[in-house]
């Protein structure tokens, strides 16, 4: 899979938690969220994450041994709009 934009790493990292159905109370450490990227795209993967974490599709848990994300499930049906648009995956 391509990454060239923004957009479509947006599009996968909220794949990713909502197949994995990291939603609530379910956290994942925020480090793993460059898995299945390419090594060179990780810093923008961790500033599209922020910004996911800042417009509220994801939030945070801070815990003793890292932080911990998920995705927000009162934006659900958002996330799956966004995925659905630029990925055309359905849920």
């Amino acid at each position: 899979m391509e990454f060239e934009d923004n957009e479509k790493i947006r599009a996968t990292l909220l794949y990713h938690l909502r197949r994995k159905r990291v939603i609530g109370a379910k956290h994942t450490p925020f480090d793993t969220l460059k898995m299945g990227f390419p090594n060179y795209l990780g810093k923008e993967v961790v500033d599209v994450a922020k910004e996911l974490i800042k417009k509220g599709f994801i939030i945070t848990k801070p815990a003793p041994y890292g932080l911990q994300v998920s995705l927000n499930k009162e934006r659900l049906k958002e996330i799956e709009e966004i995925i659905k648009n630029i990925l055309g995956y359905e849920f």
